[in-house]
């Protein structure tokens, strides 16, 4: 009778909670709420006094459960795997949305009853703790879509938002358009429809509507997060490309940063601020969460903005620093970014792919490159002050610099050239040198309490010194590590540029060389000031020797002036010879005799392929004037006793090489006094009439005296310095007979080289100037060891 009874108790439980609950009876599972009795506390309370509650609770979650995986699911995902809604993407996103929160809302008064079912057994047995029936049932919608999630759902979710975010973009601008003309836009820019038929505004409540839904399902972000976060970064790529298209003489991360908080974050403010609040527990919680999340989003996508814009200047670093300083603004917004973001060895990799192959390559001219480093070292000061980047980027510059012959050169002309020139500009703010790293420098004194460490990519093995250095010439010498090839170079160029000079005028050269003085040191340019006190000398002795009747040089058939050289500080000279007209020696012999009788023990070596000479040529309609060196002047000379010459007639009269002779004559085939007769065979043109055609070659290279150095080369003045060494070579050889290639080199080192001019030599370098010499047949080489040959 008890087993009855109890049967019977719960018989009319389950007619209670089937009222209660009508999702439990699938008979009566469409009857309305309104439907349900008045008593509702009465029945939870019998339901909390036999202690069903929480078996009802589990039951009617395991139905709501159960019809979302079975019904309101399925349905909803078939939104996205219709072919007609595909095409129609916006309004079937809407659709899938609105259909979902229908199905979902006739759920909630459900959860509703179950939270006074569960307020009432709390009440009554003070149970706290338990997780929120609305959050339990949002887990249950989210787990049960993301177990049949379709693989192709982004298409319409992406479509939909694309369209949005275009459409949001275009009410910004709205002002901006409608200044044009109305019937200039034939289509609205937002939804790309007919002006008569926009559906901005109809796009804009749908996207309140479905945003709003989705917010409070707590769907927007699990559902469309993805799509929204590849879309921004999208938009963000293509705004930040287009802005900063070869525009590197303005700032833009300001305004970059400006358009990321109104435009992107508005619109993700009006995505994450829609919806009513009907499935939230409470607002100011669910406010609160919404502030806390756009920050975040803030944040991230601000970081994204960064990292994005720091990668576009990169990619344009090369061009960047070739307009520097007009670039200057761009390589300060690199510098901040860099801060920002963790890109500093993606930055070393590109550049120094771009200066590999945009610079380093034999079609560039020394001067570009040069020009080039001098920019980079500037740019790359302002971008990173330690100087870390400016060593690791420019390595391969410098590797390649100091393989090129004519690097030197080139910087050196850069120092003392009259034109505008970063190089010239640099030398004269009159900073010494810097080679020492470990003499601290002024600046290090002035600025210590700004100083900082180096960054960790730095080269433990280089100091701070030599990386914080900002001077650009002591960078440029370092490419060598000695100021000795500088300062030989620069001497050189003196050299040429002092016998180039016809006026003894050298203002403009002792103002460079105090300027290298403070660069370089006195010491190293003594020679040079040397050189420089032999011009005035010289013009101080031809005045005297030309105002002294005595020696009666005005008398002459011609005036000489020559420039009196000290041969010991001077370069050496090239190995040119020539044989001058017997008349012209004779007046050079009377000069010498002179000079003589003006200094007693010294006299003059004439070199007499240098110099000018200023000839009056007459012809028989025409007279010219011309200034010439001394072999063009000896070629027309020879002309005068007869009309026709050939070119070996020519050489051996001029002791001159045949090759030289033929390269000098062309000056005067350009001149229209000579002309070709035959191969290497010359005629003097008396009459500027008309010629014989054939005669005259079509094309005339002349020769361009200016690019001729009056120094020997590089190489032949290393020759030299080397010759130096050969009589010890002899004597060691002929003293101990035979000797390796390393003894000789030891024994150099403790005779040969040392004093105050040292010469250099290496290991390479000495055995180059010994195989030479057996190939002259002056050494023997066998067996490892040098002897030399039996007489």
């Amino acid at each position: 009778m008890e087993d009855v009874e109890n049967q019977q108790n719960l018989d009319e439980l389950w007619k209670h909670v089937c009222i209660l609950f009508p999702i439990l009876c699938h008979e009566n599972q469409d009857q309305n709420r309104q439907d349900c009795p008045s008593d509702e506390l009465s029945i939870m309370q019998s339901i909390v006094g036999q202690g069903q509650e929480a078996i009802v609770e589990q039951l009617v979650l395991n139905e709501i459960e159960t019809q979302l995986r079975r019904d309101i699911v399925p349905t909803f995902w078939r939104h996205f795997s219709d072919d007609e809604i595909k095409i129609h993407g916006l309004e079937g996103f809407k659709g899938a949305v609105d259909s979902l929160y229908d199905s979902l809302s006739t759920i909630v008064p459900f959860l509703q009853t179950l939270e006074l079912l569960r307020q009432t057994a709390q009440s009554e047995r003070q149970v706290y703790g338990q997780l929120s029936l609305m959050e339990t049932f949002k887990v249950m919608v989210r787990a049960s879509l993301h177990s049949q999630l379709p693989l192709d759902y982004q298409a319409i979710t992406e479509d939909f938002y694309r369209v949005a975010f275009k459409v949001f973009c275009n009410s910004e601008n709205k002002e901006i358009d409608q200044n044009e003309s109305a019937e200039d836009i034939v289509q609205c820019a937002g939804c790309c429809h007919e002006i008569e038929f926009c559906q901005c505004q109809t796009i804009i409540e749908a996207f309140h509507d479905i945003n709003g839904k989705l917010q409070e399902l707590d769907l927007l972000e699990r559902l469309a997060g993805d799509v929204l976060t590849t879309m921004i970064h999208r938009r963000i790529e293509n705004h930040v490309q287009e802005t900063c298209k070869g525009s590197f003489d303005v700032s833009h991360i300001g305004s970059l940063e400006v358009w990321l908080d109104t435009v992107v974050m508005g619109w993700l403010s009006r995505i994450y601020s829609s919806g009513s609040f009907g499935f939230r527990e409470s607002e100011n919680k669910e406010t609160h969460s919404t502030v806390e999340t756009l920050s975040k989003m803030k944040q991230t996508l601000r970081h994204f903005l960064y990292e994005t814009y720091t990668r576009t200047r990169i990619d344009q670093l090369f061009n960047i620093i070739i307009e520097y300083p007009d670039s200057e603004p761009a390589v300060e917004d690199l510098r901040i970014c860099l801060l920002k973001t963790d890109l500093r060895q993606h930055l070393t990799q590109k550049l120094q792919r771009a200066l590999e192959t945009r610079l380093l390559h034999p079609g560039v001219n020394t001067p570009d490159i040069l020009t080039a480093y001098v920019a980079a070292i500037r740019a790359l000061r302002t971008l990173d002050p330690s100087g870390v980047l400016l060593d690791t980027v420019t390595q391969p510059v410098r590797q390649y610099l100091r393989w090129r012959d004519d690097t030197v050169r080139c910087v050196v002309t850069s120092l003392t050239e009259e034109g505008p020139s970063e190089l010239a500009e640099e030398l004269s703010r009159g900073e010494a040198l810097q080679l020492d790293d470990l003499t601290p420098s002024e600046e290090d004194t002035k600025n210590w309490e700004t100083w900082n460490p180096d960054p960790v990519d730095a080269d433990p093995s280089k100091t701070s010194q030599s990386r914080r250095t900002s001077d650009i010439i002591s960078m440029l010498v370092n490419v060598y590590g000695s100021k000795d090839l500088f300062v030989n170079e620069y001497r050189t160029l003196l050299a040429d540029r002092l016998l180039s000079s016809l006026n003894y005028n050298t203002d403009k050269e002792i103002r460079y060389l105090e300027l290298l003085k403070l660069r370089f040191g006195e010491s190293q340019l003594h020679y040079c000031e040397v050189m420089l006190k032999d011009i005035y000398d010289s013009k101080r002795i031809n005045t005297h020797l030309h105002s002294d009747t005595n020696f009666n040089l005005d008398n002459q058939e011609f005036a000489i002036t020559a420039m009196i050289l000290s041969a010991q500080f001077w370069p050496h000279f090239n190995k040119e010879t020539l044989e001058l007209p017997e008349f012209v020696q004779e007046h050079l012999n009377t000069y010498t005799k002179a000079f003589e009788t003006l200094k007693g023990n010294r006299t003059l070596s004439w070199k007499p392929q240098l110099g000018s000479v200023n000839l009056d040529i007459e012809l028989k309609d025409r007279k010219i004037n011309l200034t010439v060196s001394p072999i063009h002047a000896t070629i027309i000379w020879h002309f005068q006793s007869k009309n026709q010459w050939t070119i070996e007639e020519l050489s051996q009269i001029m002791h001159a090489p045949a090759t030289l002779v033929r390269r000098k004559i062309t000056y005067w085939q350009s001149q229209g006094l000579l002309h070709e007769i035959g191969p290497d065979s010359f005629e003097l043109v008396e009459e500027s009439g008309p010629r014989v055609k054939g005669h005259i070659p079509s094309e005339i290279v002349c020769d361009d005296e200016e690019t001729e150095s009056a120094m020997a080369s590089a190489q032949e003045q290393r020759e030299e310095e080397l010759q130096v060494f050969w009589s010890y070579i002899v004597g060691m050889l002929t003293n101990l007979d035979s000797m390796p290639l390393e003894r000789i080199l030891q024994m150099l080192k403790m005779f040969a080289l040392q004093g105050p001019t040292t010469i250099e030599v290496g290991l390479q370098e000495l055995r180059h100037f010994l195989d030479r010499k057996v190939a002259e047949e002056k050494l023997l080489f066998y067996g490892g060891v040098y002897r030399l040959p039996k007489s």
